[in-house]
């Protein structure tokens, strides 16, 4: 097995090898970041590429400061959140929806299969899925998710409320499924 620092090197150097250990090793953990923003798995495997396609052109720029796995997933989140950016598919929701759905988020999705959230997350739409992933498994605030996609904050406060609302239905729904199958 070799050292972040031999692939990272070789990669550099343009040795295929390299660039083959590197992808073996990291493509499994990306494709899970790109399918929590993909709709479809043949999506996913599209943004999995363009990843690798950028990774492999800026591996000269990672600066040995913090991991190199989290540089690497930085570098598909944002390719996730360009795929997306380059479409409309963000609308704002009124007040009264927004606070309607406020609070009624349970959190019953910590007891659902990792298969199964992201399967219920790929139900949302491309503007839901993205700012719901951006902001509650990436971390971003409102503010920065505005800034990277070219929205206001109460657009993103408005684009997650709804996607836990329809998240609320979904989970609702397939445990409602899991109960009633023999």
């Amino acid at each position: 097995m070799y050292s972040d620092a031999d692939l990272i090197e070789g990669c550099i150097r343009g040795d295929r090898k390299m660039q083959y250990e590197l992808y073996q090793r990291f493509s499994p953990k990306m494709y899970g970041v790109c399918l929590r923003y993909a709709g479809k798995a043949e999506e996913a495997e599209d943004i999995l590429q363009e990843g690798f396609i950028k990774v492999f052109r800026k591996i000269g720029s990672f600066r040995s400061e913090g991991s190199f796995e989290g540089w690497i997933r930085r570098i598909f989140v944002n390719t996730a959140i360009e795929h997306f950016r380059k479409k409309t598919y963000l609308q704002p929701i009124t007040e009264y929806e927004e606070a309607t759905g406020e609070g009624k988020y349970l959190s019953v999705l910590d007891n659902l299969a990792e298969k199964d959230i992201i399967q219920l997350v790929q139900q949302l739409s491309p503007g839901y899925r993205t700012v719901f992933n951006m902001y509650v498994i990436e971390g971003y605030t409102h503010k920065q998710i505005a800034d990277e996609l070219g929205i206001s904050e109460g657009t993103s406060k408005s684009q997650l409320s709804r996607a836990k609302i329809i998240l609320q239905d979904l989970v609702r729904k397939h445990i409602e499924t899991r109960r009633q199958a023999p």
